[in-house]
């Protein structure tokens, strides 16, 4: 049976500014026809050469992190997860989206300095494999009718993925998202998703440096949890914390569905308020912790 997940190689095709933090690199590859795309908040890793100079290339094989590992440490590519933000298989084309934060960190280094026809590996979902590669969370059940989404500008990608997911729909569900992002200029046009109540939190102009404030605060402010996505009295036990959790996944969620994802601590922030002061249920909500 082929590997859930397989080594790809890519090669930049173009840059595509989205917004002024965040960065679409559209990629292409001979075998990206063989990759599969199966949510919208789909995890892919991508290996970034070392400081020293290009990273050694690592073959495809059932066996990849096994040879990743083998690699001595100071030549080891530097492993990073990326949403997989769009697939054109037939066209031999992939996107993924970077957060730009200056050139101290290897991706967004790469991401700002890299130009058409530079080469990339990529660790993602093989379209080989017939069952379910994993590595998502958005699965929201059929009968779902309101939605909750709360990410900061690393889960963004996804999270408007998600939206574009969900506008193909007949009859979306109503969604409640709260995005927070560093500047006024990555508040993205929200025409298309007429179905969702979006607040914009632009770190630049709430004059709020530190990572999550806004985030938290708007969420305790504004969020509409309905009656029915609550924890039942007899069950407020069993709906406990049970600790800080930094990756929770909903199983059982029915009308309502809740996908969170932001830095460690803002997750983990955003679990004691809903889980421990609003009684969600465990059951409706994703909580992922995408960076430390």
């Amino acid at each position: 049976m082929s590997a859930s997940y397989r080594i790809f190689d890519l090669t930049l095709k173009h840059k595509e500014n989205v917004s002024p933090s965040l960065l679409r690199c559209v990629f292409t590859g001979p075998e990206v026809q063989r990759m599969k795309l199966e949510a919208p908040d789909q995890r892919i890793k991508l290996l970034f050469p070392v400081a020293e100079g290009q990273s050694p290339e690592l073959a495809n094989s059932d066996d990849w992190y096994r040879n990743y590992m083998a690699i001595p440490k100071e030549q080891r590519p530097v492993m990073r997860t990326y949403t997989l933000r769009a697939l054109r298989a037939a066209e031999n084309e992939m996107d993924v989206e970077f957060v730009l934060h200056g050139i101290n960190g290897p991706a967004s280094a790469w991401a700002t300095h890299a130009v058409a026809g530079d080469k990339l590996q990529a660790v993602a979902p093989n379209a080989d494999f017939a069952e379910d590669s994993g590595g998502y969370e958005w699965a929201p059940p059929a009968q779902t009718r309101q939605a909750l989404l709360i990410a900061d500008e690393t889960a963004l990608p996804a999270a408007m993925g998600i939206l574009e997911q969900l506008a193909q729909q007949v009859n979306p569900p109503s969604v409640q998202a709260f995005f927070e992002v560093p500047v006024a200029g990555d508040c993205l046009d929200m025409a298309h998703f007429p179905f969702a109540e979006v607040y914009w939190l632009p770190r630049d102009v709430g004059h709020q440096q530190l990572h999550g404030t806004l985030l938290v605060e708007a969420v305790r402010q504004r969020v509409n949890i309905p009656a029915s996505a609550q924890a039942e009295a007899q069950s407020l036990a069993e709906n406990s914390l049970g600790g800080d959790l930094l990756w929770e996944r909903a199983e059982g969620a029915k009308t309502f569905y809740a996908w969170v994802a932001a830095e460690s601590s803002v997750v983990k922030t955003l679990r004691r308020y809903l889980i421990g002061e609003r009684d969600l249920d465990r059951s409706t909500v994703n909580f992922m912790a995408y960076w430390c």
